[in-house]
């Protein structure tokens, strides 16, 4: 749960109890919105109609002697550590993660700063595995979880890159496949499905038609290549001519062969 805030500059938590559920750290902030004591911005953006502006923050209250004095990572009065990590920027005091201030994204990232690199075009920073592999999408990050709803830019939850180039909270990524495997924005399967066409080819091989329906040809187009072509009817998928792919929809209407007619 947050903490609970109060006004009159008083912790509001047990003496001596270090941070919240989502940082560890040994002062609460205080903020310049209303004045109040929190121990981060989460915890005051749960309890208030409002949010906090992080780099306003200017004081901050120790935990253990109760000075408020300016934001700083250890304490003027009793020389307790904020946090191992202090950004006097983002002013976010925590345990350290090998955190680092990333100047293009605007805010501390968790590192090590070695293993990440900025995508001036998504305009977030990703693993150094993406770089040069991966589909960029201008200010990407600046749009919402297209599953949670939420903000992907700030948010503590790591971003997951699809092939497609758009952008999910890992934890979502992680649900949506057990629902399904294609993009939630524009269909594009979420990860190399090519094992899984191959066993499906085997399927439909094993899997023949009824007799009226084995001329049948469909009209489709691939999410994956955004191709079209025209192929059999075939009631376990469709294969796309262009990249073999299954993940296709149906474009238009059936039509049969004359001696079928």
């Amino acid at each position: 749960m947050a903490a609970t805030a109060r006004e009159d500059g008083a912790s509001g938590q047990e003496r001596g109890q270090r941070g919240c559920e989502h940082y560890d750290r040994g002062c609460l902030l205080k903020a310049p919105c209303c004045d109040k004591l929190y121990t981060c911005r989460l915890c005051h953006d749960n309890n208030e109609d409002h949010q906090l502006d992080r780099f306003k923050v200017k004081e901050v209250q120790c935990i253990n002697c109760e000075k408020i004095q300016h934001a700083q990572q250890t304490c003027e009065e009793c020389s307790t550590l904020f946090g191992e990590y202090y950004c006097d920027i983002c002013h976010l005091f925590d345990k350290d993660k090998k955190q680092y201030h990333c100047e293009n994204c605007g805010i501390c990232r968790i590192g090590p700063k070695e293993d990440f690199f900025h995508c001036l075009k998504c305009n977030l920073c990703l693993a150094m595995n993406l770089q040069g592999r991966h589909k960029c999408i201008e200010n990407v990050s600046r749009q919402n979880c297209p599953i949670c709803l939420e903000d992907i830019h700030t948010s503590r939850v790591v971003a997951h890159v699809l092939p497609c180039g758009h952008l999910l909270h890992r934890t979502c990524y992680e649900e949506m496949l057990k629902e399904g495997y294609r993009c939630p924005l524009c269909m594009h399967s979420a990860f190399d499905m090519t094992r899984y066409w191959r066993q499906l080819d085997a399927e439909v091989a094993q899997t023949p038609m009824p007799s009226e329906y084995q001329n049948m040809t469909v009209d489709i187009l691939c999410n994956d290549c955004n191709g079209r072509s025209t192929v059999q009817y075939h009631i376990l998928g469709m294969k796309c001519k262009i990249c073999e792919s299954y993940n296709t929809a149906q474009a238009g209407g059936c039509s049969f062969s004359l001696d079928q007619q």
